[in-house]
């Protein structure tokens, strides 16, 4: 019943902020400022002085300070938070800090260290002219502690890595049946890792009874733990642990701030976990940046005398990487030794158009960016500068008809959706001209003109359907994308067709699935976790707030192959220079 304009201003200010992504409003940055500009219908309005502020909030029974149970926490920063988001980032940050200090390699550790070294080397030997065996390292940290984070962008060696210390587990616990999980916060994703392992262990230099233990198989992260109907919550939780002894988590950029900590809650103690991930990547759709606080936005680290003597002497001196923090044998902060960041590439070269441009993006070097898409590129970048929407619908149209016909042709359900994978429109945003509606509406008409497609009905063959929200019943899940096709029966009935993740590959009746939309065009953010032979990356007409530097990198990294980006210099160099900054204090917990 508080009638108080400081507060009213606040309570609405912060739940407008975690609506955005931010896990807190910082009062420090908008204290004083214009939020709102005087228009003929309202007045101005601005925020109060950050000691007025301050000194008002702190009088009310609304705000209390951490640790109190109150719907908004103020913290010693200045930064205000709902009191569930201030609770999630406490429990995160305790969680992964305990995990970080918590080393298995003192004394009692069961492992023969000649044996050791001899499997280390097996699995990761090392490379000519490297100084520093980077999945060697990331292996010998996941022996050494409970808490492991590979950070690097895609083609970087992530998958292989980790299927090979997997297998170096496996051998160094003798080969014990270990209690193994792969999981990933989207259906695609999960089903990129299954497919990833899959094919990297059939090359990796094992036993085939090894391999049999290395599980192909990835969970989402909410099958995994098991959603409760009609709950936030899941079956497995702080309360009723899963029984694990390594769990692996990939994209774990994607994964929110509340979902990471209710996943980290429901392991047990003596887990190992192993984050990988993209640190320069998009941030979760939900509250919070979690895998680029957890990697410091990317600072070097140093690792403390006693990790960094260790990895030495077991990768026979396969590491020069930071100088050590020889002023203390535990690192400080402890996260330092628990992160790995591969940065070689073994897609693209440093030299190859797209590792350039991705470097330059990363690096927030937007004419350097323009300049390579300017130059003549025969390794797969196409730049086309965009005056017009009836320019680009002309130039869409070519790329429509090259990129979608061939899995147009073909008969077989599974064989079409393999192939249309391969070709991928994405847009920065959802409306206007440039948006993936208007782009999808053109697919279908330029498809429908040229006759392989009868959109007269909503159910045609070869619609390709991008799910949006998630049925626990179906196994279908929010970004899973399918393909209406007939069934190879005497019926000719029309399915959707999905790609399987724990099950063999699926078809539904249409008129079942979950809210769902057409999809020849996607955005950049549910492209999140997959890959593309061909992607065709169009900027939107003018300036969007979610035109960002993570966003560019994010689009340009999705191919495997050729690259055209569609747009304006302007556009671009606006994006590149707009590195994206959520409210947070995770980073702050975690390495101050």
């Amino acid at each position: 019943n508080e009638k108080d304009p400081y507060l009213f201003l606040a309570s609405a200010l912060v739940s407008n902020a975690a609506g955005n992504g931010d896990v807190c409003l910082d009062l420090e940055k908008i204290s004083g400022k214009v939020i709102l500009e005087e228009t003929e219908d309202r007045k101005m309005l601005a925020c109060p002085a950050l000691d007025v502020w301050v000194e008002k909030l702190g009088r009310t029974n609304v705000v209390g300070k951490p640790g109190d149970y109150r719907p908004l926490i103020l913290d010693d920063k200045n930064r205000l938070y709902l009191h569930k988001y201030w609770s999630y980032e406490k429990t995160l940050s305790d969680a992964i800090k305990k995990r970080a200090i918590d080393d298995i390699s003192g004394p009692d550790i069961k492992y023969d260290r000649k044996h050791f070294k001899m499997l280390l080397n097996k699995y990761f030997p090392d490379i000519s002219g490297e100084k520093t065996n980077l999945q060697k390292i990331a292996a010998a940290t996941t022996i050494f502690k409970r808490f492991c984070l590979i950070s690097g962008g895609p083609g970087t060696g992530k998958t292989t890595a980790i299927a090979k210390i997997l297998a170096l587990l496996i051998e160094v616990e003798s080969g014990k049946k270990l209690k193994i999980y792969l999981c990933a916060p989207t259906g695609k994703a999960a089903a990129k890792l299954s497919e990833s392992i899959r094919n990297t262990k059939k090359n990796i230099n094992c036993s085939d009874e090894i391999k049999k233990l290395i599980p192909e198989d990835a969970y989402t992260i909410h099958r995994l733990l098991k959603t409760v109907s009609g709950s936030s919550g899941f079956y497995y939780n702080a309360d009723n642990k899963l029984s694990a002894d390594i769990v692996i988590v990939d994209e774990a950029s994607m994964v929110d701030l509340a979902l990471l900590t209710k996943f980290v809650e429901a392991l047990p103690d003596k887990a190992r976990l192993v984050l990988a991930g993209d640190k320069d990547q998009l941030a979760s759709v939900e509250a919070g940046s979690v895998l680029g606080d957890l990697c410091n936005r990317g600072n070097i680290h140093g690792y403390s005398c006693n990790l960094y003597n260790k990895l030495y002497e077991e990768t026979n001196g396969s590491i020069d990487i930071a100088f050590p923090d020889r002023e203390s044998a535990v690192a400080k902060p402890v996260l330092n030794d628990c992160i790995v960041v591969f940065n070689k590439n073994y897609r693209f070269s440093e030299s190859s158009s797209i590792g350039r441009l991705s470097m330059a993006v990363n690096k927030g070097e937007a004419e350097s960016a323009i300049g390579i898409l300017k130059e003549k590129n025969e390794d797969g970048i196409c730049w086309e500068e965009i005056k017009s929407q009836q320019q680009l619908y002309r130039l869409l149209e070519e790329k429509i008809l090259e990129g979608y016909c061939p899995y147009l042709k073909i008969n077989d359900p599974i064989a079409a959706l393999n192939s249309f994978g391969r070709f991928k429109i994405l847009c920065a945003v959802n409306k206007g001209p440039f948006g993936i509606d208007s782009i999808n509406f053109l697919a279908e008409s330029v498809l429908s003109k040229k006759r392989f497609i009868d959109t007269s009905n909503q159910w045609y063959r070869g619609r390709p359907v991008l799910i949006k929200e998630n049925s626990y019943s179906l196994g279908l899940y929010n970004g899973d994308m399918g393909l209406i096709m007939p069934a190879q029966d005497a019926d000719n009935n029309l399915y959707a067709y999905f790609h399987g993740i724990l099950e063999p590959d699926r078809k539904f009746k249409p008129g079942i699935l979950p809210k769902h939309d057409t999809a020849y065009a996607m955005t950049v953010h549910k492209s999140q976790g997959s890959e593309f032979e061909n992607v065709v990356l169009i900027l939107p007409e003018k300036d969007y707030p979610v035109l960002t530097r993570e966003l560019i990198y994010t689009g340009i990294t999705r191919t495997t192959g050729k690259l055209t980006i569609l747009g304006t210099a302007g556009i671009l160099k606006t994006a590149i220079s707009r590195k994206t900054e959520r409210a947070s204090g995770l980073q702050d917990a975690l390495w101050d």
